[in-house]
């Protein structure tokens, strides 16, 4: 099934890859808003109206210190859309996006590469957040803007009623979330609490963007460099066998009420039992702050580190980039905007909530910055301190969409179905990865 699975998303990705090879070379050639103007970028980012307020302001700002104007267009489905306008061989000037999105548009010929010495306050960009811009072929293609790290987020409120502390282990979270389900935490004297919220469905590949982290603390690694531009799978480890085996006895098969119902079916948008007030804890990432100080409170939680698994307590750190859509003309006009966008300037109105939007930076990129001062808020310096010294990102030189895919789908099927053999399982998964690397001449 999954090799099945495997070989028509790769004859998607070949019908996609010939609509849009040669985009560098084609200029811009469109009659979309702002265009034809020199002046003028069309920017896109993938975001909802309460984050593209955010950007408004960005942008605006922008456009009064520089004189550039901005044709800005929030999209929702963007990697549609995107694919759409590059069939027209025509691609906004600049986009921000995920930076795990790099290797697949690279890969597809839309971005443009990048020399950091040439972006002004690229220096002021650490080497960790530049490293995540790096291609198979050592180029940059995309300039850092926006990081973040999973914490744990936990009810104080349950913990004090309880006599609980905060987890540092796995273990400690599995006593935790076992109490916060029996013990009627929030004392209303119904058997109404969860332990853990999880988003496990393999739907966008929310299983393996929630589960990393499990598997690094573990040991583990879904894929890993061999040398020389090539990777090789490494899900039929030890490592890998003991951290989902795990995943699935105390979580996913455990006892009922450690993770909130229908967790194996769960995306984010519907993992929303922490907000809703009925479970004490969420491994998850610092833009749900701002929404969680105004459903329940910004007394009744707090922002800790992971608990810390056999291997440590790295977690997934993602962020956005800001990439160059691959055509000529405006070179000076979209270094200008990258610049700004990574300077103190434009980081810090990134970061601030006006009206209640979303901020879209989350940690800066910027390095003279501090999340927790810039926010007045100190919950912010574990966030910050966990990128800096507790966290992986997903491998971004390769295509990792298919791969996050595939390795969602194993670990969906593995926490559905309690009674498998996890070995053979990851068995299977390590040989579909293989060729997921195989598909893009990345196999050692």
């Amino acid at each position: 099934m999954g090799d099945r699975r495997r070989h028509r998303r790769l004859a998607a990705a070949v019908t996609v890859a010939g609509l849009v090879f040669g985009t560098a070379a084609c200029g811009s050639g469109s009659d979309s808003a702002g265009s034809g103007d020199p002046n003028t970028l069309e920017v896109w980012t993938r975001s909802n109206p309460d984050s593209a307020a955010t950007y408004q302001r960005v942008f605006a700002a922008f456009t009064k210190r520089t004189g550039i104007r901005i044709d800005y267009q929030p999209v929702i489905n963007f990697d549609q859309q995107l694919q759409s306008r590059a069939s027209t061989k025509d691609l906004p000037d600049v986009m921000i996006n995920d930076t795990a999105l790099m290797g697949s548009y690279q890969s597809q010929g839309l971005l443009k590469p990048i020399d950091p010495a040439s972006i002004a306050g690229g220096d002021q960009i650490t080497g960790k957040s530049w490293s995540s811009t790096v291609g198979i072929d050592g180029k940059h293609y995309g300039i850092p803007y926006s990081r973040q790290a999973q914490t744990l987020m936990i009810r104080t409120d349950w913990l004090k009623k309880l006599g609980l502390k905060a987890p540092t282990t796995w273990q400690e979270m599995l006593s935790v979330a076992k109490a916060f389900a029996t013990k009627d935490p929030d004392g209303d004297g119904k058997a109404d609490t969860y332990g853990i919220v999880a988003p496990g469905s393999a739907q966008n590949g929310y299983a393996a963007w929630w589960g990393a982290s499990f598997l690094w603390q573990g040991g583990a690694q879904i894929i890993e460099p061999a040398g020389r531009g090539k990777y090789r799978p490494a899900m039929d480890s030890t490592a890998a066998v003991n951290a989902v085996t795990w995943m699935k006895d105390n979580l996913f098969c455990g006892d009922k009420g450690v993770l909130q119902p229908g967790a194996i079916t769960a995306v984010t948008s519907t993992a929303t039992n922490f907000q809703d007030g009925n479970a004490g804890m969420y491994m998850t990432g610092p833009y749900n702050i701002t929404t969680f100080d105004g459903t329940l409170g910004k007394d009744k939680y707090e922002v800790v580190p992971a608990p810390a698994g056999p291997a440590g307590g790295d977690v997934l750190a993602d962020g956005e980039n800001v990439y160059l859509g691959a055509k000529t003309g405006k070179d000076r006009q979209e270094r200008a905007l990258a610049a700004f966008l990574v300077s103190p300037e434009g980081q810090r109105i990134a970061m601030t909530s006006v009206d209640g939007h979303q901020p879209v930076v989350r940690i800066p990129v910027n390095s003279t910055l501090d999340a927790a001062k810039v926010r007045d808020d100190a919950r912010w310096s574990v966030v910050q301190k966990a990128y800096e010294d507790a966290s992986q990102q997903f491998p971004n030189a390769p295509d990792f969409a298919p791969i996050k895919q595939d390795t969602a789908d194993s670990l969906n099927a593995i926490f559905t179905y309690c009674g498998g053999d996890v070995r053979s399982q990851l068995g299977e998964l390590n040989d579909t990865l293989a060729g997921d690397l195989k598909d893009q001449d990345l196999l050692t």
